[in-house]
């Protein structure tokens, strides 16, 4: 085409583009009034109509019930707790008015984890019920709480281990048979948040050794503190003959001391140097000392006292360290809990305290070696949690605690079993109540309205909805389909023709 004629169609088509601009700037002109003339037609006729309440958006957010991190659930019925009505449930009932004692005690800020403040419902009612009848013992846990299987995401069991107080054979002063010894809190021990007089201290988290006013250091090791670092301060409460008697109270967190006079100690945890637990028995199972099926506390004594040096070397593998502190009960009382109430033996247990709340009963059922090493004793027993320590971690994790002396000794220390887990929780964290807080939906259209917007869709006028709408001469509101986006076409790039590159001399520097 000549470049006269490239002109002439393109002043054409421009004046064309114009012409059409200025038509649909005009219809938009008009489509703006009549939108504006229909808008103020409507907003005469809505204002008669009363407007709505305005609603509270977002819709308040509720706290969950019930919620543990890392564990799962499952609701049970009271006929599906195997072992459940083969319990002495008075003494479960027992221990657990021995918690609420502390719990109904309690005037400060509710307890924010797990089961919060919702104990206190079936402590109140447990208050007024001195009951000494098994079955209405029974009948209250059944009235009272729900049972709920719970257990580490992902795993069908929990595992429980035993504990025990130990009574050991001591002396008030130092002498050549008993030169192991036994330290309270240092003054120097330091923990965030807390005052160095503080009766009790967290068992987690790190620990420090003040110097002067403002430096803090790591707080000494075991073999540091074994080493004498803390001696000769007037720490000592009483002094043993065995270091491996030492550790084990100190695994422990309890003992009793008694002395050649007749006296007796109660000594109770009161602090750690902040370092994490190192379980022994287990570093003797990767060492191949000690096979994992016959691994027990007993087994442990046994290879300490016959390699002396190998056990001070593995005394140091666990760097934590227990502090004592003396506390006025009988013989005839069982050790203070972290609850700060005396267990009660065979219905005691410690748990995660960052998980769970002092007092909460758990059913635990499976098969222990109660009765010797290799039995399999059928185990169905309604616990409390009344205390804890810094190896139970776990939603489904328990140390199961039978008492004082040699033989409750013995059991504890070949506990390490997988069991099933049952929680009772109160039935104030019932759902139900939660879901009527809840905000009630929008009302659907009325239908005068629906009967204004009709979105009839033939291709569904067969369903037996539209059919009985039908029948009734009504409009059914049925929304249409979303229309899928329309594919792109298929275009295949076109090959640009290829330049012929010339050689260039390269430039002589």
């Amino acid at each position: 085409m000549a470049p006269e004629a490239r002109i002439k169609l393109f002043l054409k088509t421009g004046a064309t583009a114009l012409c059409a601009g200025a038509v649909a700037l005009s219809s938009f002109s008009l489509g703006a009034e009549a939108a504006r003339r229909h808008h103020r037609s409507q907003h005469q006729h809505l204002s008669h109509v009363p407007a709505a309440p305005p609603r509270p958006l977002p819709y308040p957010q509720l706290s969950l019930p019930f919620e543990i991190p890392g564990a799962q659930y499952l609701p049970l019925a009271w006929a599906d707790v195997k072992g459940w009505g083969a319990d002495d449930h008075l003494a479960a009932y027992k221990a657990f008015r021995a918690s609420c004692r502390s719990i109904n005690a309690q005037n400060g800020a509710a307890e924010p984890k797990a089961l919060g403040a919702s104990l206190s419902e079936p402590c109140r009612v447990a208050k007024t019920l001195d009951l000494t009848d098994d079955a209405k013992a029974k009948t209250f846990f059944e009235e009272n709480f729900a049972p709920l299987r719970i257990s580490r995401l992902g795993e069908p069991d929990g595992f429980v281990t035993g504990y025990y107080e130990p009574v050991l054979e001591g002396s008030r002063t130092q002498t050549d048979v008993y030169n192991v010894p036994v330290y309270r809190r240092p003054s120097n021990l330091f923990v965030r948040g807390y005052k160095q007089d503080s009766i009790s201290l967290p068992n987690k988290g790190p620990v420090y050794r003040k110097i002067g006013r403002r430096k803090l250091v790591p707080y000494y090791d075991r073999g540091e503190i074994e080493d004498g670092k803390i001696a000769g301060r007037g720490l000592e409460i009483a002094w043993l003959k065995d270091p491996t008697d030492l550790l084990f109270a100190q695994i422990q967190g309890s003992a009793r001391i008694k002395f050649e006079d007749g006296s007796t100690v109660r000594l109770n945890y009161d602090a750690y140097n902040g370092y994490p637990y190192t379980a022994v028995g287990r570093i003797l199972i990767e060492r191949g000392i000690i096979p994992k099926e016959e691994m027990s506390m007993q087994k442990i004594r046994e290879w300490m006292a016959q390699n002396p040096d190998g056990a001070k070397e593995l005394r140091r593998q666990n760097r934590a360290y227990i502090f004592f502190r003396e506390v006025n009960l009988s013989d005839k009382d069982e050790a203070v809990g972290a609850q700060g109430i005396p267990l009660t033996a065979g219905r005691s247990i410690a748990v995660d305290k960052s998980l769970h709340v002092y007092g909460t009963p758990f059913f635990i059922e499976g098969e222990l070696p109660i009765e010797s090493e290799r039995a399999k004793t059928p185990f169905h027993r309604l616990m409390i949690a009344q205390d804890t320590g810094s190896a139970i971690i776990g939603p489904a994790r328990a140390d199961l605690f039978f008492g004082a002396g040699q033989e409750a000794g013995r059991i504890s220390g070949r506990l390490r079993h997988p069991m099933h887990f049952v929680m009772l929780i109160p039935k104030s964290l019932d759902p139900g109540p939660r879901a009527a807080k809840l905000p009630i939906p929008d009302p659907r259209p009325s239908e005068k309205i629906a009967k204004l917007f009709p979105q009839t869709d033939p291709a569904t006028t067969g369903t037996p909805a539209a059919a009985a709408a039908q029948g009734k001469n009504e409009t059914v509101a049925i929304a249409g389909p979303v229309p899928l986006p329309v594919p792109r076409p298929a275009i295949e790039p076109a090959s640009e023709p290829r330049r012929p590159v010339k050689n260039r001399p390269h430039r002589q520097q």
